[in-house]
């Protein structure tokens, strides 16, 4: 009798810790659909970026603002997204390989690549598989160009150099203006095709314009000299983050301070470990996301992001961040589900991404046009006190 007692009182133990740990079932639904588990269907969306090597704040960054952005998506119930992101350490070989191995994980919908040249490569890749690609960074004209299903969320790099140009006549910035650019990096070339044409139709007056490689971009003293002769008193720097932080080193070494205005690919450099932010006091440059904006949805993202990180969002998170959202958006408006297929899910997102508009971190009113660049007005921003101010 005293047996049947011990073993009743046991099976209601085990009852009710299994009660116990069905209530706790939020967490463990979030859990098992992060790992692709059966407990909530998901949407599997995958992307590549540097995660490792010299252009990791890129990467991270983004890899960081989607998944802020999915967490939050998938907490509000209905369409749910599983996020996988592969390192391909801004290499073209390594992201064709990265995007192979999310294509066999599974992946629907895809963030493309970080980095302009792996996003040329990996978008060749989501035209022939018809997987829906939206980039938050890569902004090279080759990235969506004869691809029907790879769209934008930043800015494409012809409307940064035309943008620029407008910008810095608009304003009144300089009155003669020096260009350094990367004759190697399509990034940093097609930016200057697009300032310098667009600059010749404003008047603005372009007294110097040199060059630089990837093998020659640790020394910038001819560059700057010749500059500094020709009497620039604004330079525009097309460029990734690294190159621009030396540039702003090696100007102060030579007593030289004119202006330096620079692109999104210069967000960033107030986190690149070791450089002296002082260096980049007063430099602007033009970005679809200002950090110290008062909306209560930047607000938020920025609190969020600095507690988990310790550092503020560059405008790669906060593109990331609207990516998730708009394709949210876009398959909530399709009626998109987990267990449609990818090519499936593609035809939806195209008919979506060009007829919707789009309100995020990055810009109110995005459009997309058929050639897959967005429409969205940029802000100008001022480096003061080691944190992005808005202009």
């Amino acid at each position: 009798m005293k047996m049947k007692k011990v073993i009743a009182t046991a099976l209601v133990g085990f009852m009710a810790m299994g009660m116990l740990a069905g209530c706790g079932g939020g967490n463990d639904t979030q859990k098992d659909n992060q790992q692709g588990g059966d407990a909530v269907a998901a949407i599997k969306v995958g992307g590549t970026g540097p995660l490792t090597g010299g252009a990791s704040i890129y990467g991270l960054a983004v890899q960081r603002g989607a998944e802020i952005a999915i967490e939050e998506v998938n907490a509000k119930g209905g369409i749910q997204f599983e996020f996988k992101m592969e390192d391909d350490a801004h290499d073209t070989e390594k992201a064709v390989n990265a995007y192979n191995a999310l294509k066999d994980w599974g992946m629907q919908l895809s963030l493309n690549s970080v980095t302009t040249a792996p996003g040329t490569a990996t978008s060749d890749l989501n035209f022939e598989d018809r997987i829906f690609g939206l980039t938050p960074s890569a902004s090279g004209t080759g990235v969506t160009e004869g691809k029907d299903n790879v769209f934008q969320m930043c800015f494409a790099d012809p409307n940064q150099g035309s943008a620029s140009a407008q910008y810095i006549a608009d304003q009144k910035l300089g009155t003669k203006i020096g260009i350094i650019y990367k004759n190697d990096d399509a990034y940093s070339s097609g930016i200057y095709q697009t300032f310098q044409a667009k600059a010749a139709d404003l008047g603005l007056n372009i007294v110097s314009t040199t060059t630089f490689t990837t093998d020659s971009q640790n020394d910038f003293t001819v560059q700057l000299q010749d500059a500094k002769n020709a009497g620039a008193d604004l330079l525009f720097l097309p460029m990734y983050y690294d190159a621009a932080s030396l540039i702003l080193g090696q100007a102060a070494t030579m007593d030289y301070a004119p202006k330096f205005f620079g692109v999104d690919g210069m967000d960033g450099i107030l986190t690149l470990e070791g450089f002296d932010t002082a260096l980049a006091e007063g430099v602007m440059l033009l970005t679809p996301f200002s950090a110290d904006a008062e909306d209560d949805r930047t607000k938020a993202f920025v609190a969020k992001y600095q507690d988990l990180y310790g550092e503020i969002p560059n405008q790669f998170a906060a593109d990331a961040y609207d990516c998730i959202y708009a394709l949210h958006q876009a398959c909530e408006a399709a009626g998109a589900t987990a267990d449609m297929t990818a090519a499936e899910l593609n035809d939806l997102m195209i008919e979506q991404f060009t007829s919707m508009s789009f309100d995020g971190l990055t810009g109110a009113g995005a459009t997309w046009s058929e050639n897959g660049q967005v429409n969205k007005d940029p802000k100008g921003m001022v480096i003061q006190g080691g944190v992005y101010v808005g202009m």
